[in-house]
């Protein structure tokens, strides 16, 4: 695929749209992997937005192979591995649907509730982030609601450190929401177990896991997670699980 613009939205957070054949991607919160120059492990990073003719990836620097990927320019091109993992249900999904990401867990949540609102679905939005530097696609997402629905999207910001939005966590940001049908949230284990805990199990949630993958087929195992019907790999078998079928260690 052909790189078309990569620019820094937040602290170390970059955005890279990239030219190429997308018809392997089948539904919201699948990922792409790819092989950077120079490393011999493909980095996994999930898909923001996508159409006919491209797709936009957020990723966050972490390390050497990330690191070179920001300093990529338009024009270069990258082998990608497209439309890997299960993705969202959207149709699985009921009138008010929660849509929550945090940090780096934020970009997939776009396209599922890109999905949602063209569905004339009701949506509401919590990002949760460290810090103001951290925070990015609030305004993008209050935009998509203008493109799509005409209605204004209710987007919640939390931080942890309180510099924008709500002080603390996305759980914090969901006073007055006794009428989610259902949610679906990506970010680190604590969030998505502090979100089940939350609704008490009550209500049903999509929850896309971030464990880190070596070899993104599931020969490796080594982002196995722990369900009801025993270890299951987030690469192949995920990275999407219902929250009932999720065991959370305590």
């Amino acid at each position: 695929m052909v790189i078309i613009s990569n620019e820094r939205l937040a602290d170390q957070v970059y955005r890279m749209c990239l030219d190429g054949d997308t018809s392997l991607i089948t539904a919201p919160g699948q990922f792409i992997n790819i092989k950077v120059p120079g490393f011999y492990l493909r980095r996994p990073i999930s898909i923001s937005d996508y159409d006919d003719e491209g797709v936009t990836i957020i990723y966050k620097v972490v390390g050497n192979g990330t690191d070179v990927l920001s300093r990529m320019q338009p024009g270069e091109k990258l082998m990608c591995l497209m439309g890997l993992g299960n993705g969202f249900d959207v149709n699985a999904c009921g009138e008010h649907t929660l849509i929550v990401g945090g940090g780096v867990g934020t970009p997939p949540m776009y396209g599922m509730a890109k999905a949602l609102l063209a569905l004339g679905k009701r949506v509401t939005v919590v990002l949760g982030f460290n810090s103001k530097s951290d925070v990015f696609y609030e305004e993008e997402f209050k935009e998509l609601s203008r493109l799509l629905s005409g209605i204004e999207l209710d987007v919640r910001v939390s931080t942890v450190d309180g510099s924008w939005g709500t002080k603390g966590f996305v759980t914090d940001c969901l006073k007055g929401l006794d009428d989610v049908t259902d949610y679906c949230a990506c970010g680190p284990i604590p969030m998505l177990k502090a979100l089940y805990n939350h609704f008490n199990g009550k209500i049903l949630g999509q929850l896309s896991f971030e464990e880190r993958m070596g070899c993104g087929f599931g020969a490796c195992v080594g982002c196995s997670i722990n369900t009801k019907s025993g270890f299951k790999k987030v690469c192949k078998d995920g990275p999407i699980f219902w929250s009932q079928d999720v065991f959370f260690k305590s």
